[in-house]
């Protein structure tokens, strides 16, 4: 191959080649050296490649050595050679201009599709061993990469149109709002608080609502969720309502939670006059609505059940005294796993101040996880913070979180650090 075509297939894959990179490496500087390295041992050998076909899955070997060089001696003196780089550098602002509508496609989906895609079909590598790339189940990799490819198909070829349609869905800002949060001297109010924790929507009929995440520190837009009662549904004799959901994915460049972009899921949920409790969960696997119950077990139970015979979660909130929280420094009686209001706060956000108490879960839906709901009078969610405990995906991650984010927020728990994570705030708040 001609240098000059060496150039036209590197650039079209270099976004892919940094976030397989940065994906990996959580050292910044580290993963810039490696990308360049990369790019400047593909301008210096590639001449020797015959066939445009071979250049994907060539790149990625060299990733793939270049990432077991530095796992293999990590403490090493960095030899990164990037003197040769100049003229490929001067090109990085043409990144996203390809020259193909494939790569077009690829460059305006949300990097959780653009990586399981690229991985998956581009790195020589089997699905399972994806998988294990990426720390999760292989059904789980299954799932997404089915929802990849049907928004891959949808998108191709790439048009403007298509580019304005999902700007238009955007409907919370890029950065996410300045917020104060002060203790009070009074003691917390009781409320009914009616929402499914962790999605955040009452499961009655004419109910809708959205929400977005934000990562810290840098505060980015990385994911948005729609939620919307469809109507009434019954299962196992159980009467309830149906919740479709439709997931987005933005710009997150370290996602280990969100990853899909436009995927959709169902649920059944349940309001009862004291609980709030999910039923049965649906989505679309491998072209097949997959559905789930409270009745299949660990399957859904570990996933979607909460309480005891899945009684679901209380709704009518009132302080026990189990946590109390005194700036960063939290007690918990007489152990973590228990969810409990911490005391009252004025929460500003918006430029509006709101009475609010803070609901907090430690580890009682998720394990190594932290959260804080900060609920209105109304019983309305003002502000939701989550943390994970240092140590929370270590094998995965390689970092404690003290080390991946030592500028975000610290709380101490009987002893135990959690470090602040991500945010989500509510449409509503907005308005």
């Amino acid at each position: 191959m001609t240098h000059t075509e060496l150039e036209t297939h590197l650039t079209e894959n270099y976004a892919a080649l940094e976030r397989y990179i940065k994906f990996r490496i959580s050292d910044k500087d580290l993963a810039d050296d490696l990308v360049q390295d990369i790019c400047l041992t593909v301008l210096t050998h590639g001449e020797s490649l015959r066939q445009p076909e071979s250049f994907r899955p060539w790149l990625y070997r060299i990733a793939r050595n270049r990432l077991n060089d530095v796992y293999r001696s990590p403490e090493r003196e960095r030899e990164i050679r990037t003197d040769r780089m100049d003229s490929f550098v001067s090109r990085r602002a043409d990144a996203f201009v390809h020259h193909d509508a494939v790569s077009e496609t690829l460059a305006r989906l949300g990097d959780g599709d653009r990586r399981l895609l690229m991985l998956c079909y581009m790195s020589d590598i089997t699905q399972k061993e994806a998988a294990e790339q990426l720390g999760i189940p292989l059904g789980t990799l299954k799932t997404r990469l089915t929802a990849a490819k049907k928004r891959f198909r949808e998108r191709y070829p790439y048009t403007k149109e298509m580019e304005r349609t999902t700007m238009k869905k955007r409907i919370f800002p890029e950065i996410m709002p300045e917020y104060t949060i002060t203790q009070r001297p009074d003691a917390p109010f009781e409320v009914v608080h009616e929402a499914i924790i962790g999605w955040g929507i009452v499961p009655r009929l004419g109910e809708k609502c959205a929400w977005a995440a934000y990562d810290f520190p840098e505060k980015k837009l990385t994911e948005t969720m729609h939620l919307e009662v469809t109507g009434r549904a019954e299962v196992h004799g159980i009467e309830g309502v149906e919740i479709k959901t439709v997931e987005s994915g933005w710009n997150s460049s370290d996602n280990l939670v969100f990853a899909m972009e436009e995927t959709e899921r169902w649920f059944i949920a349940q309001l009862t006059d004291t609980h709030c409790r999910l039923l049965a969960e649906s989505h679309i696997e491998d072209g097949v609505k997959k559905c789930y119950t409270f009745l299949d077990g660990a399957s859904f139970l570990d996933n979607w059940g909460f309480g005891e015979d899945n009684c679901g979660f209380e709704t009518h909130l009132r302080p026990h005294g189990w946590i109390t929280k005194d700036g960063e420094r939290v007690t918990v009686v007489p152990e973590p796993q228990v969810i409990d209001i911490c005391g009252r706060f004025d929460v500003t956000i918006a430029g509006k101040m709101y009475d609010t108490i803070c609901l907090m879960d430690v580890e009682s839906y998720d394990t190594k996880v932290l959260t804080e709901t900060y609920i209105d009078r109304e019983g309305r969610i003002v502000l939701w913070r989550r943390f994970n405990r240092n140590d929370w995906g270590q094998k995965r991650i390689g970092q404690l979180w003290t080390e991946r984010f030592p500028e975000n927020e610290h709380l101490t728990v009987n002893g135990e650090i959690y470090v602040h994570w991500y945010d989500c705030i509510y449409d509503w708040i907005l308005k």
